[in-house]
């Protein structure tokens, strides 16, 4: 590819981004600003984990988390979405202790997953140490 058709990308996905944070997914704090765990599944993880959870295949691997038994440990998936691993990005800088925890039991209660040991605020503390 020439040089000049990679910067081309650069500056769409920048401008991109720009346009993602403007769309109010994003506070001018650099926090999302969705208040339920169902909103923010559907606005930060369906894009990759698919919109029944059913996880994805091809340029990378996502995970289902639709009928995920990894999630039965509430502190897994606390870990996960807070400080992320591999290629999935961690979220405690963009996401209050809150909306972690929201996210979390959103995830944990739909989807074919009934885990009824919600997640607290102090199950997430003890993961973001905040």
């Amino acid at each position: 590819m020439h040089k000049h058709s990679w910067l081309a990308l650069l500056i769409g996905a920048l401008g991109n981004a720009g346009a993602w944070a403007a769309d109010g997914d994003l506070s001018t704090s650099g926090k999302f600003d969705e208040r339920t765990g169902e909103a923010l599944f559907h606005q930060v993880c369906q894009g990759c984990h698919m919109p029944q959870a059913q996880g994805a295949s091809g340029a990378g691997a996502y995970p289902a988390l639709a009928a995920n038994a990894k999630l039965a440990a509430k502190v897994y998936p606390v870990f996960m979405v807070s400080s992320g691993q591999g290629g999935m990005p961690g979220f405690k800088d963009s996401m209050s202790d809150q909306q972690i925890a929201d996210v979390v039991n959103y995830v944990r209660s739909h989807f074919g997953n009934a885990f009824a040991d919600s997640v607290t605020l102090e199950d997430v503390r003890s993961v973001t140490q905040r």
